[in-house]
């Protein structure tokens, strides 16, 4: 079994407003800030709690399209813009698709792990809005095989994943998976509206599983077998966080009680070329989980809380079964029985996940981090919750493409 030959913590979150339809302020009208602008104030959120920049030792973002969203490359570069003292340190941009978030907080702590550096300053990022939703599903296609473009959806990735969810209703029921579908909808939503960051905080509609559950699919609008409600949002925004050693801890002054510590990490790729073996299942999830998992020494019974995927309420409940929480064709009644709810066995996406927070694509796997360690060192605010001192573990699952890539951590409040 795998074990982290040292002892890597997380610290220092932060977040800006996930930017887009939902949020009051939004126009698609009026100039909005650019890639730059989001860096900058992630970086510096981070930096302002870390009350020194001189002991950060190196940068990474993670993106995945900024090339084409915004006809920018070389992210790495932006580092000594967001702190001078940044200026002639390493820094690099990473891509993973969907899970791009999630590359750069693996970078990060492999660095760690080589002992190149105590101290590595890690964001999240994209900026969506740039262009017409019908334009941004033709870039988000390429997060899976482009080759089959042509041939796809005209909204490729959410036709994919209503391709997952008709195989679903067809071997477990529709009607009951709808309504778990509707049930995860008023849940993200519900939590959303107690983050003031999240893209969905100012929702107020007074039943929103009523809402989503009495939406039926249109594929002359959307797709056969999944709503709008069932999406996960066009977003910008960028979250930033400190990934450490203990030696970082004690250069930066901060007490571990303000810290997760990372017991066990699992990151699994699949072939891009190759459609899903069974469009039922979240194989490379899984497999990803269950390395996690082992390296943690962790069971799923062990889990309080966890910020998954949900890039589609599809893959949330199929998630929930990679997990091992409900058993295979089981991960609506998970939901129904209100496991995932904030006030549940297991809440999930405390700030409302993909679909209610936000999904700008290369800042979500760095955003799950800052939720999770939010929550265990109590410093969520109004969206926090109650950790049950029986199931003291976050996890982190996210995922790019259709379930091609893969990044799982598993975290636990540092000690004193």
């Amino acid at each position: 079994m795998t074990t982290l030959r040292k002892k890597i913590y997380m610290t220092a979150g932060y977040n800006t407003v996930s930017f887009g339809t939902g949020r009051k302020e939004f126009h698609p009208k009026k100039p909005r800030p650019g890639i730059e602008h989001y860096l900058k104030e992630a970086g510096e959120g981070t930096i302002k709690k870390l009350k020194d920049d001189h002991n950060i030792d190196e940068s990474v973002v993670g993106n995945f399209m900024a090339p084409r969203y915004n006809k920018q490359g070389h992210l790495g570069a932006f580092a000594p813009m967001i702190a001078p003292a940044l200026q002639y340190k390493p820094s690099l941009s990473v891509e993973a698709a969907c899970a791009s978030g999630g590359m750069a907080l693996m970078t990060g702590m492999k660095s760690i792990l080589a002992e190149s550096a105590d101290t590595v300053l890690t964001l999240g990022v994209e900026v969506q809005n740039s262009v017409k939703a019908v334009y941004g599903a033709d870039i988000l296609a390429g997060a899976g095989w482009f080759q089959e473009r042509k041939t796809g959806h005209a909204h490729f990735f959410p036709g994919q994943f209503s391709d997952r969810a008709g195989a679903y209703f067809e071997k477990f029921g529709r009607e009951k998976t709808r309504k778990a579908y509707a049930r995860w909808y008023r849940n993200a939503i519900e939590n959303a509206r107690l983050c003031e960051t999240a893209q969905e905080f100012h929702n107020t509609h007074p039943d929103p599983e009523e809402l989503a559950l009495g939406t039926e699919p249109n594929p002359k609008a959307f797709t056969d077998h999944l709503t709008v409600f069932d999406s996960s949002k066009v977003s910008d925004g960028a979250s930033a966080i400190a990934i450490m050693s203990e030696e970082g801890l004690k250069k930066h002054n901060i007490p571990k009680n303000q810290a997760v510590e990372v017991i066990g990490y699992g990151h699994a790729v699949e072939n891009l070329t190759e459609k899903p073996k069974d469009f039922t299942k979240l194989h490379t999830m899984q497999n990803a989980i269950e390395k996690a998992m082992q390296m943690a020494a962790i069971t799923k019974d062990d889990l309080g809380t966890v910020e998954i995927h949900d890039c589609f309420t599809s893959a949330a409940i199929m998630g929930i079964e990679a997990i091992g929480l409900a058993p295979y064709g089981k991960g609506a009644d998970f939901v129904l029985d209100g496991h995932t709810a904030r006030d549940g066995k297991i809440p999930f996406n405390t700030t409302g996940g993909l679909i209610g927070w936000g999904h700008p694509t290369g800042a979500t796997g760095v955003h799950m981090a800052v939720t999770i360690w939010e929550q265990l060192t109590g410093n969520a605010g109004d969206a926090q919750i109650k950790i049950d001192p029986k199931r003291t573990y976050g996890m982190s699952v996210n995922m790019g493409g259709d379930d091609k890539t893969v990044m799982v951590v598993i975290y636990k409040k540092a000690g004193k």
